[in-house]
């Protein structure tokens, strides 16, 4: 999970599953659903083949650049596994979705209303782990303009945000096997707790610094 290459490994074998069942996928391919499983949005058979595998290699081509652009780039070498693990656990959430919407158009029955709050929760899970791990830095990370001015206030955000992410993926998991309002009520707690608290928080750890400040 946090060897550099595998977001090649991934597109590849994203490609390849495409080049495969591209002689038996429709014109018309649905690649995106609504709430309740329902497909509501089609692209071509090339876009649904080629866009995932573009955009995996696309990210891991940033992930790549991104210490190199950051003027807190010293910092990255402080988390370097946990930086290529968050990058890897993202491409490998994009090669299942791309997957499911191969397996959509070719026929099978995807229950896409529940395998992807399932999936976003698992990669939640994943991140949040991640989290209090990750330096400061300008691109990685809960970057709020508290956090980015104090460590201090980074490090402690980045705890509760860890704690919260994990929470959340575990609401959004449950979220997949309820129906009707409640899924709602579910999702939008789990985006209040990944990212309304942290947020919040930074906030006042910020404040309280500066008031301690002589």
């Amino acid at each position: 999970m946090r060897n550099r290459w595998l977001g090649f490994v991934v597109a590849a074998v994203a490609l390849a599953l495409g080049v495969w069942a591209w002689p038996r996928l429709p014109a018309r391919v649905p690649t995106h659903w609504n709430i309740h499983g329902v497909p509501d949005g089609y692209s071509s058979r090339l876009v649904a083949v080629l866009l995932m595998p573009g955009i995996v290699l696309a990210l891991n081509g940033l992930f790549r650049i991104l210490p190199l652009l950051d003027p807190r780039r010293v910092n990255y070498e402080k988390f370097q596994d946990t930086y290529w693990l968050i990058a890897n656990a993202l491409v490998l959430f994009l090669l299942g979705v791309h997957a499911l919407v191969i397996a959509n158009g070719l026929g099978y029955p995807v229950a896409m209303a529940r395998l992807m709050p399932v999936g976003i929760g698992l990669l939640f899970i994943v991140l949040g782990n991640s989290l209090a791990r990750v330096q400061p830095t300008w691109f990685v990370g809960i970057r709020t303009p508290w956090t980015l001015s104090s460590d201090t206030v980074w490090r402690k955000t980045h705890r509760t945000g860890g704690f919260t992410f994990v929470i959340a993926g575990g609401v959004m998991i449950t979220a997949a096997f309820v129906s009707g309002a409640l899924v709602w009520v579910l999702l939008a707690a789990a985006a209040v707790l990944a990212v309304a608290v942290p947020v919040v928080q930074s906030y006042v750890l910020w404040r309280r610094e500066q008031h301690e400040k002589p």
